[in-house]
């Protein structure tokens, strides 16, 4: 025969994985054990809601829908409002003539804001809090567990 192994591997494959399935369909039954006290509430439960859902239970369908030619409307000034914006936006000069002048000004913004005495801290104190955090998180020596003789 010439046909390719996965053709002749495909109805071997199909039978395994029905099997397999079928198998497995036997542990997907409810049982209830009989001797458990817990027995009867559960089997009223189940025979309480073994119909559920129906189809009452399902909501309606929606009604008040907007109307086609209404969403329409919205699109297309939401699009003009769109384009209107667009045309703003084009028409504002974006260039940036000083930056030197620039970065002075946000600089001394920066300067002239009080600053936390948490946030002045430099690096190396930060790194001296951190490992002294680090010693104190070590764990205590372990527990004699011998019996006192």
């Amino acid at each position: 025969m010439n046909a390719p192994i996965s053709k002749k591997m495909t109805p071997i494959a199909a039978v395994a994985i029905t099997g397999a399935l079928a198998a497995c369909s036997g542990g997907l039954s409810a049982r209830t054990d009989a001797t458990s006290p817990l027995a009867p509430r559960v089997q009223e439960l189940v025979d309480s809601n073994r119909h559920y859902p129906r189809w009452e239970d399902f909501p309606a369908a929606p009604t008040g829908l907007p109307d086609v030619r209404q969403v329409a409307a919205d699109a297309r000034r939401l699009q003009a409002d769109n384009a209107t914006l667009t045309g703003e936006i084009a028409r504002i000069d974006w260039t940036l003539n000083d930056p030197a002048a620039l970065a002075a000004q946000i600089t001394a913004r920066v300067a002239a804001a009080p600053v936390s005495p948490d946030a002045a801290r430099t690096q190396a104190e930060i790194e001296a809090f951190a490992q002294s955090l680090r010693d104190r998180a070590k764990a205590p020596p372990p527990l004699d567990c011998r019996p006192a003789r």
